[in-house]
């Protein structure tokens, strides 16, 4: 590394680390400079550039050497799926796509709202379940012998990351081989951007909760159906009706509320740093984009299975490839080798990740990224409720009056859905007449 760099490094750690861990001695400061977030942020991304670089080239290459008229061979129709796909004009694309995202308008309204209980219920007993392993998964040791032996504890969260996609990747892409699924043209590149943006947005999401105070990341998370909604108008050109923004407000206010009357006492507050607002940040830009970019995918007419394969292929390259050039995938296959429990617990683990992708992708399928990202909104207010109802815990009239605006939102967002629905049935005739 160049001196200049030698001498750069320590000073951004100084500037950004955790306010607490300023008073540090100054020469252990330096010594752990390695183990600065924006450090390993950089070498995630280089280990990401290796595959992606050499790929944006052999696209390039391929359109620019007019390959879909000129190739042949047994490797064309891999590279014509990959790069040009079926080639559906996106004016088509549009026509077509249209009855696939409107299917439950032909429906009733009562197999619509089934279906989306049915899709939230989903996402609540996946991700619940998910959350309580991932936490123990963490936060414990495994292999202590005895008190004094405090065992060895798992630290590499992005092994996890590969774990849930590598069999997320063989469901789906059994599913896709055993049962018929819809021909559509998007190139397999394209799922790349959101395996990127979902593998970043799970890392950032991890290294924030190092730098910020639990009523910010309270806030941040309540409060991402407003940026999902923004992300939309940037990358489908999505147009959204005030009503859809006022009830994005008041779900994000009373979730905020709520959670944070009941659960501050719960959790230490820790200070919010410089570092910990840029981390948030990052997350959710990329969390928003991810959403964004399967809702804009689905235009292509495919299934969510075969969303799942796609973005599931692209999050196992990048990972395996960041996990080789750091060395931490035959050390995480180690340990896993030397803690049996371990490994049970980070098999439950993807198989509860692997269930939570095929409702999440058939949600924002058949709903959109702004209705999906309500659902997960709501999850962390609902695990607190049923706490409140199972462990006999008093709600406080703060925490009430953000179920209330939760619930009023909930209700005017659904209201007026149907006006609107109703509004387009009256209007065919009314244009006839004219």
């Amino acid at each position: 590394m160049p001196s200049f760099s030698r001498r750069m490094w320590p000073a951004l750690v100084l500037l950004l680390l955790p306010s607490g861990a300023v008073s540090q001695e100054e020469g252990s400061l330096l010594e752990g400079w390695h183990e600065f977030w924006l450090f390993r942020f950089l070498v995630n991304i280089l280990g990401y550039s290796t595959i992606i670089i050499p790929g944006y080239l052999l696209i390039r290459y391929f359109k620019r050497s007019n390959y879909l008229d000129t190739g042949s061979g047994l490797c064309f129709p891999v590279i014509k799926a990959c790069v040009f796909g079926n080639e559906v004009k996106s004016s088509l694309i549009d026509e077509i796509s249209a009855p696939a995202r409107n299917e439950g308008d032909s429906g009733s309204s009562v197999k619509q709202m089934l279906k989306l209980l049915v899709c939230a219920a989903g996402l609540q007993v996946s991700y619940l379940t998910w959350g309580v392993l991932q936490e123990r998964v963490m936060t414990r040791s495994y292999g202590a012998q005895s008190a004094e032996d405090k065992g060895e504890r798992f630290q590499d969260s992005q092994f996890l990351v590969f774990m849930n996609r590598i069999l997320a990747l063989t469901v789906s892409g059994l599913w896709c081989v055993l049962f018929k699924q819809p021909r559509h043209g998007a190139p397999m590149y394209k799922y790349s951007f959101a395996s990127l943006s979902n593998i970043m947005s799970s890392w950032c999401q991890y290294e924030a909760l190092k730098f910020i105070s639990f009523p910010t990341q309270v806030l941040a998370k309540a409060s991402k159906v407003i940026p999902v909604m923004l992300m939309g108008k940037l990358v489908s050109k999505k147009s959204y009706e005030y009503w859809e923004y006022l009830t994005a407000v008041l779900i994000s206010l009373g979730v905020s509320m709520f959670l944070l009357s009941s659960s501050t006492n719960k959790h230490p507050s820790t200070v919010t740093t410089f570092s910990g607002v840029v981390i948030l940040a990052g997350y959710i830009v990329f969390d928003s984009f991810t959403s964004n970019w399967q809702d804009n995918l689905f235009k292509y007419k495919m299934s969510s299975v075969q969303m799942m394969f796609g973005v599931n292929l692209f999050s196992c390259l990048l990972t395996v490839g960041s996990l080789l050039e750091q060395g931490a995938l035959f050390t995480s296959i180690s340990f896993m080798a030397r803690h049996s429990e371990f490994a049970f617990h980070a098999v439950l683990l993807s198989m509860c990740s692997a269930c939570g992708q095929l409702f999440i992708f058939y949600t924002i399928n058949q709903f959109g990224a702004a209705v999906f990202t309500i659902i997960m909104t709501l999850r962390q207010a609902i695990a607190i409720l049923l706490s409140c109802f199972l462990y006999g815990h008093a709600v406080s009239p703060v925490g009430g009056f953000g179920i209330f605006t939760v619930f009023l939102a909930l209700f005017l967002r659904v209201y007026a859905r149907s006006r609107m629905k109703a509004s387009r049935r009256s209007a065919p005739p009314m244009a006839q007449k004219v």
